[in-house]
C-alpha cells in the first residue's frame, strides 16, 4: 500500500486522479481540499499532521464526511519526498496484520500492538484493517 505525499498546493493539479490515500505535508486551505477532491475523485483518506488538523474548518470536515473521505491525523516519519513521492507501507506490516487477523485477534488489539511497533498511527492502521 502506498500513501501519496503532497508537499505543496502547486502539486495538487498534477496528481493522478486514481489516488486513494494522500498525505498533505502543508497546511491545507478549504480551496486546497476542494481542489484535491476535484483532481482525485477516488480519494478515500486525507492525512495531515496533527498540528495542522486543528486548523481545518468545520465546513470542510462536513464536506469530506459527505464525500465519504476520512480525515486523519498522522505523519510519514522518515520519508524523503526528493527520493520518492510515495510513502510505502512495508509489506511485512501488511503480512503481520494478516497473521494476527488469522489468529482471531480483534482489530483494536491488532492496532494497539502494531501502533507501538510501527511508524503508523491508530487511525491509519484502522483504515488499513478496513481494507484487508
Amino acid at each position: 500500500m502506498k500513501i501519496r505525499v503532497v508537499s505543496s498546493r502547486e502539486e495538487i493539479p498534477h496528481l493522478n486522479p486514481g489516488e486513494k490515500v494522500i498525505h498533505l505535508a502543508f497546511r491545507p486551505s478549504n480551496k486546497d481540499i476542494f481542489s484535491l477532491v476535484q483532481t482525485c475523485p477516488k480519494v478515500e483518506v486525507i492525512q495531515i499532521p496533527s498540528s495542522y488538523r486543528r486548523t481545518v474548518s468545520k465546513s470542510i470536515e462536513m464536506f469530506m464526511q459527505m464525500q465519504g473521505i476520512k480525515l486523519i491525523e498522522g505523519d510519514v516519519w522518515g520519508h524523503r519526498k526528493d527520493i520518492n513521492e510515495y510513502y510505502s507501507i512495508a509489506p511485512a506490516l501488511l503480512d503481520k496484520i494478516k497473521e494476527l487477523k488469522s489468529e482471531g485477534m480483534s482489530d483494536e488489539n491488532i492496532v494497539s500492538k502494531l501502533e507501538r511497533e510501527g511508524k503508523l498511527n491508530k487511525e491509519m492502521l484502522f483504515y488499513i484493517l478496513s481494507k484487508k
